[in-house]
């Protein structure tokens, strides 16, 4: 069993930088692939950014240039650097590990607005 623990989440001007960090119960980094998920009010959880195992990123087109994904294998913890948000940005955001076709845990998810 994976426990996920977001946090970072917060209120933030346009324009503005957070950072979300995705605690982990494990050194799974090696054998999982990590996410970022979001998912705004009315819509469908939409894929953020993802880093494989062999440490691969993939970005939404929406999040290209300004979000980046990471990882850090000694504190077993995923990062999300966000910069330039826009009130777009605005979600409930999450943090997911999996392996395809064996499992995959989510987090609790973290709020972020971007409001002026």
């Amino acid at each position: 069993q994976v426990q996920l623990v977001e946090s970072g989440g917060g209120l933030v001007q346009p324009g503005g930088s957070l950072r979300l960090s995705c605690a982990a119960s494990g050194n799974i980094f090696r054998i999982y692939t990590m996410g970022w998920y979001r998912q705004a009010p009315g819509k469908q959880r939409e894929l953020v950014a993802l880093i494989t195992s062999g440490g691969s990123r993939n970005y939404a087109d929406s999040t290209k240039g300004r979000f980046t994904i990471s990882g850090d294998n000694a504190k077993n913890t995923l990062y999300l650097q966000m910069n330039s948000l826009e009130p777009e940005d605005t979600a409930v955001y999450y943090c997911k590990a999996s392996r395809p076709s064996l499992d995959e845990y989510w987090g609790q998810g973290t709020q972020v607005t971007v409001s002026s």
